[in-house]
């Protein structure tokens, strides 16, 4: 009988794992862009016309931006679930 010698490797744990994982980084690239896409949304569309610069409507903005790229990488159509 010959047995084959078992080779075993430690796997990150914990936060580690999330961090190197590939699904958290589109995520995380996906809610930048949306921040991103909703300051300039917010520019566009009353941003430049005001005089004076109206914080909670441009963090809503960037809100509702990194929302929704939140939800386009984690729907359930996103992981092939639908």
């Amino acid at each position: 009988m010959r047995f084959k010698k078992l080779e075993v490797t430690s796997e990150k744990k914990g936060i580690k794992r999330l961090l190197a994982s590939r699904h958290f980084i589109k995520t995380l690239l996906s809610v930048l862009i949306g921040f991103a896409g909703g300051m300039l949304f917010f520019y566009l569309t009353e941003g430049r016309y005001m005089d004076s610069l109206a914080f909670s409507d441009f963090y809503q903005s960037m809100l509702l931006g990194g929302l929704l790229g939140l939800f386009i990488t984690n729907s359930p159509c996103a992981r092939n679930k639908c």
